[in-house]
């Protein structure tokens, strides 16, 4: 590996870390699928001034190291093809997730407990639940929705310099899941 290409570590919300080589090109088409959602080379091109080629090379790229995955599209057209981040691990030690969502829930109640010594502007509480009428793809468009918000963030765990002083760890949870069809919703009667 060249002196200018050092190995940087993406962090995935979800999932364990994947070596990134470091490079600009690379890092633009994160930013660019993290704001657009998806996108093809060509597109890429376009946005990032380059040649579709060069970004089609890159992506792949990306995809080999884990970060993205082919968004769907009509197979078989011959057409470009749409990419979009992956946040999802590509494989799950049995029982991590339940540890993993055990352990959020053991800190949220930690916190609640020790709410009234935090700072004053930590006092406040920012956890919200809802229940929405969701179709499957409607679902996944308010998960990607939550992960583009999430994306600007991610370099401030490999990077401490880039936290605002005022920084502090604050766990994010979704949990997006279908109810039990017997449970009983807002404007269900």
């Amino acid at each position: 590996m060249s002196d200018d290409r050092q190995d940087r570590t993406a962090a995935h919300p979800t999932g364990p870390r994947r070596d990134l080589p470091d490079h600009p090109i690379r890092i633009a088409l994160l930013d660019l699928l993290a704001e657009a959602g998806t996108v093809t080379s060509t597109q890429a091109a376009a946005r990032l001034g380059h040649s579709s080629g060069l970004c089609s090379f890159h992506l792949r790229q990306l995809a080999r190291h884990g970060l993205i995955e082919e968004a769907p599209h009509s197979p078989g057209r011959g057409g470009p093809r749409p990419w979009r981040l992956r946040w999802e691990p590509a494989t799950v030690p049995d029982g991590f997730t339940a540890l993993t969502r055990d352990l959020e829930d053991a800190a949220y109640r930690r916190r609640l407990a020790e709410l009234h010594q935090a700072p004053p502007q930590w006092r406040h509480d920012e956890s919200f639940s809802a229940v929405a009428h969701l179709t499957p793809a409607e679902t996944a468009e308010v998960a990607a929705g939550v992960r583009r918000l999430l994306v600007r963030f991610r370099d401030r765990d490999d990077h401490p310099a880039a936290r605002p002083a005022d920084a502090v760890p604050v766990a994010v949870v979704a949990r997006l899941f279908p109810l039990p069809p017997d449970t009983p919703g807002p404007g269900t009667a």
